[in-house]
């Protein structure tokens, strides 16, 4: 199937298909960190469906709490030269935790710390060699063979 989503009247369906090629990137990075630990639970009758909540659940709170938290705290950050940075990441992840209830728990909260920077980093390798050149590939074709 060929999708055209150069156009400028398309720039909501751009938009859209970036976002669902990271959901599904960041959902599969989040499934293969969490499988590694023991102290973090994902409800496992459906959990790829809630790991894919997760993700969308985190991908919004990163929009819009998240750019509040970083400005809050510029001063902890700066003293403790950036090291800070991860406990956000952590709150974002028991935000997470506190709305699926049940459905997610993280158990231990420094591997939860050490998830949240095992996902920033995974995912910021995952963005720059597969997400970047696919999303750089199709606006420059104007095409996806998709």
């Amino acid at each position: 199937m060929q999708l055209v989503i150069k156009e400028k009247n398309n720039s909501i369906i751009n938009k859209l298909l970036d976002w669902i090629l990271y959901l599904i990137g960041y959902t599969l990075v989040f499934i293969i960190v969490t499988n590694m630990f023991k102290s973090i639970y994902i409800d496992l009758d459906h959990s790829f469906i809630y790991s894919i909540l997760i993700v969308a659940i985190l991908s919004i709170l990163n929009k819009t709490i998240k750019p509040a938290l970083v400005t809050l705290t510029i001063p902890i950050t700066a003293i403790t030269l950036g090291l800070f940075y991860p406990f956000i990441n952590l709150f974002i992840l028991k935000l997470v935790d506190w709305i699926l209830g049940s459905h997610f728990e993280l158990k231990n909260i420094w591997i939860a710390l050490l998830v949240a920077v095992l996902l920033s980093i995974i995912n910021f390798i995952m963005e720059q060699s597969i997400i970047k050149p696919i999303i750089k590939r199709v606006n420059s074709n104007g095409k996806s063979s998709i």
